[in-house]
């Protein structure tokens, strides 16, 4: 199954993957980020796009290598990864529903919530990710609107048992103390700064 996490800058959803991921068995985080990096990265400044999604290459290779996994792998893949624009996401979403057991849900927070998530990262009101709220949370109202998680009063644990129980997959038992798990969102935190 593939299980992707869509929501505004700040929603939670690359710690809801690594959490997910340390909880469920046989599972694989894949961020189509990377991509979005590479092609920055690569490509001369006169012809980028400031949105890297705006290039196709972006969406057909994600498109390809997420088929890939998912038809050569037999874990559950998680794919945390903010999708606003409707015709991308069925390019890219939607076409892997068609070929693969696929849940995708919005991890969905007011503005204020983010903003505060936000700042806990260290970004300010002016950074690029506060700035798309507004655009993340329209396009979550009227353009992509399926399954949406309130995360605003849930912790991570309380969000990746809500995807679990949606998805019909079983957690493994949580042995992490407190201390443990700040300890690994923080080493998550810190290996996704861009």
């Amino acid at each position: 199954m593939i299980i992707w996490l869509n929501g505004a800058f700040g929603a939670g959803k690359t710690q809801t993957a690594y959490e997910l991921h340390r909880r469920l068995a046989r599972s694989y985080v894949y961020d189509p980020e990377n991509i979005g990096y590479f092609i920055r990265d690569n490509i001369p400044s006169e012809i980028s796009k400031p949105d890297f999604q705006d290039h196709p290459m972006w969406r057909s290779f994600n498109l390809e290598m997420l088929d890939h996994i998912a038809s050569h792998y037999d874990g559950d893949v998680i794919v945390p990864m903010t999708i606003t624009n409707r015709a991308y996401y069925d390019e890219l979403v939607g076409a892997l529903a068609e070929k693969h057991p696929l849940r995708h849900y919005i991890l969905w927070a007011s503005r204020k919530t983010l903003l505060k998530r936000l700042a806990y990262r260290f970004e300010r009101r002016s950074s690029w990710g506060a700035q798309q709220i507004r655009r993340c949370l329209d396009a979550f109202e009227h353009e992509i609107t399926e399954q949406k998680i309130l995360t605003d009063d849930l912790s991570i644990d309380e969000v990746v048992e809500k995807i679990a129980e949606l998805s019909g997959l079983t957690l493994a038992k949580d042995r992490q103390n407190g201390f443990q798990k700040r300890l690994d969102r923080l080493a998550t935190q810190c290996r996704h700064i861009r």
